[in-house]
């Protein structure tokens, strides 16, 4: 029913097309700081698409990391680890600040507060409610796109206010969605390449994310702590949104090491 709903809803957002995605919450689109709901501005990209090898790239995103890489485990009281690979030379300065503020500890402590099954689950708040949070440099900053890069199932995202708003800050998601043949069949009616949609049903994800995210890691281990995560008892907001857990989801602390 979950996947009907969001079908729905993306069928009228992304009726323009690939050119102009869009994507809000299951309820109503969220205003807060963290939100990683925006319009992603995607003119002039299209033929860009058309000239990746998206399968070859998915791969390469999927790939386990190699010997001597930089790794990230999270590890989640009562849950468990999740293992990450970073994409530094795509988004170095996404990489930076996460890797800085977990060296420093500013993880230590804070919750996923904001999860949702077949999306994300959202965490790096200090505040814990979603609207604190700052970059290593105090200034937010801009969103670094690869197309090479796709929001699949476990993929490491900054979460911000909107594309181009300089609002990235300390804030991230891991998407956890899996394959929705409904899904598939809107973004394929709305013009998205097939090679990237074929990834889509290989590696699952949210791809109404796509270009409009920075994607600067990817889960290697630890998928099924995510999902745990994402299934946990939620109270339902103000606004209708059930993503807050009913239960603090604690980050014990992320240790920065190598592979």
């Amino acid at each position: 029913m979950k996947n009907k709903i969001i079908a729905v809803i993306v069928a009228v957002l992304i009726i323009a097309g690939i050119a102009g995605l869009v994507y809000i919450s299951i309820q109503k689109e969220d205003t807060k700081s963290d939100s990683t709901s925006k319009t992603s501005n995607t003119t002039g990209k299209k033929s860009e698409q058309n000239k990746l090898d998206f399968k070859k790239s998915a791969e390469k995103q999927m790939a386990k990391p190699e010997s001597g890489e930089t790794i990230a485990t999270i590890k989640v009281k009562n849950f468990g680890d999740i293992k990450i690979k970073f994409f530094e030379e795509s988004a170095p300065k996404a990489v930076e600040n996460f890797i800085t503020h977990a060296k420093d500890g500013y993880y230590d402590g804070t919750t996923f507060h904001r999860v949702m099954e077949e999306f994300m689950i959202q965490g790096g708040d200090p505040e814990g409610n979603g609207t604190g949070g700052e970059s290593i440099w105090g200034n937010g900053f801009e969103e670094e796109i690869d197309l090479n890069l796709v929001p699949y199932r476990g993929a490491l995202c900054m979460a911000s206010r909107g594309t181009g708003t300089k609002s990235i800050g300390s804030q991230f998601f891991i998407v956890q969605a899996n394959y929705s043949d409904d899904m598939g069949n809107i973004l394929k009616q709305n013009g998205y390449p097939e090679d990237l949609l074929e990834q889509y049903k290989n590696y699952g994800g949210y791809l109404s994310l796509y270009m409009g995210y920075t994607v600067f890691g990817q889960v290697f281990e630890g998928m099924d702590v995510v999902d745990k995560i994402a299934k946990v008892e939620k109270n339902i907001s103000s606004t209708g949104e059930e993503s807050e857990p009913k239960e603090p989801v604690v980050v014990e602390t992320i240790e920065i090491t190598e592979n």
